[in-house]
């Protein structure tokens, strides 16, 4: 770890800046300083981090019609960030109560344990994955950009 990083994890660490002000320090750090691959070989440039969860869905139309339906979603993974960080502003009473509406409406998630390092996990992992769906009809394609 480089000592500009280190400074800035000490920063957070101290409560002198928040997580998301530490989070864009670290983010101008890496475009100014992008780290070298560890071992020989010639250098690349380094992975960007995805912006955005994409939805790209095109299927027939079940209206009858003979044309075809088309979806194109596009969600800033900043706004899952600030979600999970808003889930800590809920009070424990109001937690309970969403979590026992959300089970009984058949979504198994325990907003207890959403944490934002877990969120970086996933979508760390949805960088590295494209799901693909075709046939005959249709075809959609979920993916990290």
């Amino acid at each position: 770890m480089n000592e500009q990083r280190r400074q800035i994890l000490q920063m957070l660490a101290e409560g002198k800046i928040t997580a998301d002000e530490a989070e864009r320090l670290i983010d101008a750090l890496e475009r100014v300083q992008p780290e070298s691959p560890p071992g020989p070989g010639p250098a690349s440039r380094p992975k960007s981090r995805p912006k955005y969860l994409r939805v790209v869905m095109n299927a027939a139309d079940d209206s009858g019609g003979d044309g075809q339906f088309r979806l194109n979603v596009r969600v800033p993974l900043q706004l899952l960030r600030a979600g999970v960080r808003l889930t800590t502003l809920i009070p424990p009473q109001a937690l309970t109560k969403i979590n026992t509406e959300l089970g009984k409406a058949g979504i198994p998630i325990d907003l207890n344990e959403l944490k934002p390092q877990h969120l970086e996990e996933l979508i760390e992992h949805l960088d590295d994955i494209a799901i693909d769906m075709d046939d005959p009809e249709n075809q959609m394609r979920v993916y990290c950009e």
